[in-house]
C-alpha cells in the first residue's frame, strides 16, 4: 500500500468510524442511555475512532492483499474464503490489542486481571460491525471488477471483430494492385498511349483505395463515384468492349456500402466473361428497397485458371462482420448477379460474442454457475445468521430492536448480489449497463 493510498483510506476511515458513531449514539439515545457531558462525549468518540481505523486499517491490508494477489479471481469461492478467513483472524487480533491498549496501558489493569475478565460479548458488537463493513468493502469491489471484466469483454468483441475487418480489407491492396498491373501490362504491349493515360488514372483510383483503408463503410453515393472512375480505367484497355450502366438516380445516396465492394465484383465480372467486339459485357447497376444489384450477361471465358474466390468471399465476410442481412449471389438464365444489401444504422448490427468468441460460451456458463452457487451459499449463512442476531438482542435485555439493523443491512447486500445474478434491476439495468459501457468505451478510444 503506497503512503497516498494509506492516508486515502485513513481519511474513508474515519467517515465510516462518524457514521458508525451516529449510528450506535442513536440506537443508545432510543434505548435511553444519555451522554451527560461533552468529556464523556468526546471520550466516546474517540474510542470509536481509535477501534474504527485501527478495524477497517487491518481489513484494508486483508483485502488489498488479496486483490493484489488473486486479482480477478479473488472472488472464486475458494480464494474468497480465504480472504474472509484472513479478515476474521485479524479483526479478533486487533480487537485484542486495541483493549489490551485501553485497559493496560491507558487505565493501568494488571495483565493477568485483563487475560481472566475477557468475554465473548467484549468483541462481539465490534466484530460485527467491523464484518458489515468488509463485506461493503467485498461487495463494492465486486461490483467493480464485474463491470470492468464486462468492458474489457466487449473490447475483446470489438477488437476481434475489428481485427477480422481489418485482414479482410487488407486482402484487397495485392489483390487490386495485382489485377491493375496486369492490365497495365496488356496495354503496354497493345496501345502505349493508353498505358500512359492508364497510369495516371490508376495512380487517381488507388489513392481512393488507400483512402478508404481505415473506414469500414462509405456512401453509396462515394461508391458508385469510384466505379465508374473504375470503369474508365477497364474501357481504356477494353474500349467499346464494355457498356457499363450505372442508376442515373438513386433513392437513398447516403445508404452505407462496404468499400470497394463494387470494384471487386466489376473486376469479377471483367475476370470471369469474355469481353470482345462482339461479346460485349453489359453490366448494370440497380438500387431498390434497400438494395443493391449488380447485374452482367453471363458468358464465360472458354480456358480460365480456376477462380480463388477471394473477391466474393471477402465480401460475403465484411458484411457478415457488420449486418444480418445478407448478400445474394447467383446466375439467373443468361444473367449473373449479385445482390448487395444498403446498410443504414438501423441495420448495422455490433458484433455479438457467441459470433467472434464462440469458445467463450463454456467460460460463460461455468461463471453464470459460480455466480448462482455463491449467491446461495451467500444467502443460506444470512439466513442462519437472521435468527443469531434476534437471539443476541433478546438476551441483551434491551427493548430496542437493534437486530434489525445488521439483519437490514446485510439483506440489502444479499438483495444486491441477487440482482447481480440475476440480472434484474428495475432502475440500473440491462440497457443502462450497455449504454455506460458504450460510454465508457468510448472515453478510452
Amino acid at each position: 500500500m503506497t503512503v497516498t493510498r494509506f492516508f486515502k483510506e485513513v481519511g474513508k476511515a474515519f467517515f465510516v468510524g462518524l457514521l458508525i458513531f451516529i449510528v450506535l449514539g442513536v440506537i443508545q439515545y432510543l434505548n435511553g442511555d444519555r451522554i451527560d457531558s461533552g468529556k464523556e462525549f468526546l471520550i466516546k468518540l474517540l474510542y470509536n475512532q481509535l477501534y474504527s481505523v485501527v478495524l477497517y486499517m487491518a481489513n484494508a491490508v486483508i483485502i488489498f492483499y488479496v486483490l493484489d494477489r488473486y486479482k480477478n479471481l479473488v472472488f472464486k469461492l475458494k480464494n474468497l474464503w480465504k480472504a474472509v478467513l484472513g479478515n476474521i483472524t485479524v479483526t479478533l487480533i486487533a480487537i485484542f490489542l486495541l483493549r489490551f491498549l485501553v485497559n493496560v496501558v491507558f487505565y493501568d489493569q494488571p495483565l493477568m486481571e485483563f487475560l481472566r475478565d475477557q468475554r465473548l460479548d467484549y468483541y462481539l458488537v465490534s466484530f460485527i460491525i467491523s464484518m458489515v463493513v468488509a463485506s461493503i468493502f467485498y461487495a463494492f469491489y465486486y461490483y467493480k471488477f464485474n463491470q470492468e471484466r464486462k468492458v474489457k469483454e466487449q473490447k475483446i468483441i470489438a477488437g476481434t471483430a475489428s481485427a477480422q475487418f481489418d485482414a479482410l480489407k487488407n486482402q484487397l491492396d495485392p489483390h487490386f494492385l495485382f489485377n491493375s498491373l496486369n492490365v497495365l501490362t496488356s496495354l503496354i504491349e497493345e496501345n502505349p498511349d493508353a498505358a500512359t493515360k492508364f497510369t495516371t488514372s490508376l495512380s487517381k483510383v488507388y489513392r481512393y483505395v488507400l483512402e478508404q483503408k481505415n473506414k469500414q463503410l462509405v456512401t453509396l453515393e462515394e461508391e458508385l463515384r469510384f466505379a465508374s472512375l473504375y470503369m474508365s480505367l477497364l474501357k481504356m484497355r477494353f474500349e467499346d468492349s464494355i457498356v457499363y450502366s450505372p442508376p442515373e438516380t438513386l433513392e437513398n445516396p447516403e445508404a452505407k456500402v462496404v468499400p470497394l465492394s463494387l470494384q471487386l465484383l466489376l473486376e469479377n465480372a471483367v475476370k470471369h466473361n469474355q469481353v470482345t467486339p462482339s461479346k460485349k459485357l453489359h453490366i448494370t447497376i440497380t438500387e431498390k428497397n434497400g438494395v443493391l444489384t449488380i447485374e452482367n450477361n453471363f458468358q464465360p471465358k472458354q480456358v480460365v485458371k480456376e477462380s480463388s474466390g477471394v473477391g466474393l468471399q471477402n465480401i460475403h465476410k465484411r458484411y457478415g462482420l457488420l449486418t444480418n442481412r445478407p448478400v445474394h449471389v447467383g446466375q439467373e438464365g443468361t444473367h449473373f448477379k449479385v445482390q448487395l444489401p444498403l446498410l443504414t444504422k438501423e441495420a448495422i448490427v455490433r458484433p455479438r460474442a457467441d459470433e467472434f468468441i464462440s469458445e467463450k460460451r463454456y467460460e460463460r456458463a461455468k461463471e453464470k454457475v459460480e455466480k448462482l452457487k455463491g449467491f446461495y451459499i451467500h444467502f443460506t449463512i444470512y439466513l442462519c445468521f437472521v435468527p443469531v442476531f434476534i437471539y443476541l438482542n433478546y438476551i441483551s435485555g434491551t427493548s430496542f430492536p437493534w437486530a434489525m439493523f445488521p439483519i437490514g443491512g446485510w439483506g440489502l447486500g444479499v438483495a444486491g448480489h441477487a440482482i447481480e445474478v440475476f440480472n434484474w434491476n428495475p432502475f440500473l439495468g440491462k440497457d443502462w449497463e450497455e449504454r455506460k459501457i458504450r460510454e465508457l468505451m468510448n472515453k478510452d478510444e
